[in-house]
């Protein structure tokens, strides 16, 4: 068996952390992982031109995600720190950078790293 090489290691992370968070928050669907798998590849062509930006994959996968999700359904992941006003999405930060979070850019705090949203917004944990 051949060693599974850094690029796919960094991809099947950026994948796994994705989901674990759309399984948090219960839209988990079939389409909607295969908006996943879809950000992958693009993601997975983005790295190969650009080897440094590894680190960045997780992140863009998760707002590549957050943007399909949109277009196709509304607003993905909603905020759970805002509890009055329009509900609104969460943010991932930095936006082209390592350790990805899901923020709120209303009150200003990090909710979750991606692949944690689970613990808060009450899904399951990874």
């Amino acid at each position: 068996m051949d060693p599974i090489s850094p690029l796919e290691q960094t991809l099947h992370a950026a994948r796994a952390l994705v989901l674990a968070d759309l399984v948090a928050g219960r839209v988990a669907e079939p389409d909607v992982v295969s908006l996943v798998e879809e950000s992958v590849v693009q993601r997975r062509w983005w790295v190969e031109q650009w080897p440094e930006g590894a680190e960045f994959v997780a992140g863009l996968v998760a707002q590549d995600v957050q943007d399909a999700l949109l277009e196709r359904y509304g607003r993905w992941p909603l905020c759970p720190v805002c509890g009055s006003g329009d509900p609104h999405a969460l943010d991932v930060e930095p936006e082209l950078g390592p350790d990805p979070h899901w923020v709120c850019g209303k009150a200003g705090v990090k909710v979750a790293a991606v692949g944690s949203l689970g613990g808060a917004i009450g899904g399951s944990a990874p």
